[in-house]
């Protein structure tokens, strides 16, 4: 009885582990040459659009992922290669609210506030990457994150028939990024899952023209 429940369990992990690979691979494979770290070479797109995190980690601190964003958001509008901002986050409570916050450290390095977009309902990447299509009525964007993000990022815009490029904003090494890089394993065999169900963003609501 216990080898049974052992061979079970061994298999079990197996078609666990080869789940989080392959969808890891089908991800990064769609996605090559589709990311970009030099300014110089990203393409123009006529909007950015920058998937929001937190501004602080729970231990009080800055969080890295947040500043790296703004830095990577302001090289690009500054080199012209991004004309318009959409602010795309999470806005969940009154205490809490991710496109404000990015706002205003855009415009603190510059950005006028009338080039700068909020999506207050990105409460997920796939709901951010829908809402830009149909709610802000972009064809296509260049998503401004760190590269394990923008590679899920564009896969999930791609299915759901946004054209969508990557800048990569600087990661982070150690072990708060290693904590991030596994959690990206699980979320990418959420985005199989979101597909196959047809998830849909929380909120659609009434369109906005970004000009």
């Amino acid at each position: 009885m216990l080898k049974k429940i052992l061979k079970v369990i061994a298999v079990c992990m197996v078609l666990f582990l080869g789940t989080l690979f392959t969808c890891n691979y089908v991800i990064n494979a769609a996605t090559i040459g589709q990311t970009y770290t030099s300014v110089e070479k990203t393409p123009t797109n006529r909007v950015g659009l920058i998937l929001g995190t937190a501004k602080k980690l729970t231990t009080g601190h800055p969080n890295p992922y947040y500043s790296n964003r703004i830095l990577a958001t302001v090289a690009l509008y500054k080199a012209k290669k991004i004309e318009f901002i959409l602010v795309s986050g999470d806005n969940g409570s009154i205490y809490y609210n991710e496109p404000e916050a990015i706002k205003k450290d855009l415009m603190k390095a510059g950005i006028p506030a009338e080039k700068i977009f909020l999506d207050y309902a990105g409460f997920r990447t796939l709901d951010s990457m829908v809402r830009a299509k149909y709610v802000f009525g972009l064809d296509k964007v260049t998503v401004i994150s760190q590269k394990f993000h923008n590679d899920r990022a564009i896969y999930l815009a791609r299915k759901k028939g946004l054209k969508a490029i990557g800048f990569n904003a600087k990661d982070i090494s150690g072990r708060n990024g290693l904590k991030v890089q596994l959690r990206e394993y699980f979320a990418r065999v959420k985005v199989f899952l979101d597909l196959l169900t047809n998830k849909q963003p929380k909120f659609y609501g009434e369109k906005i023209v970004i000009k």
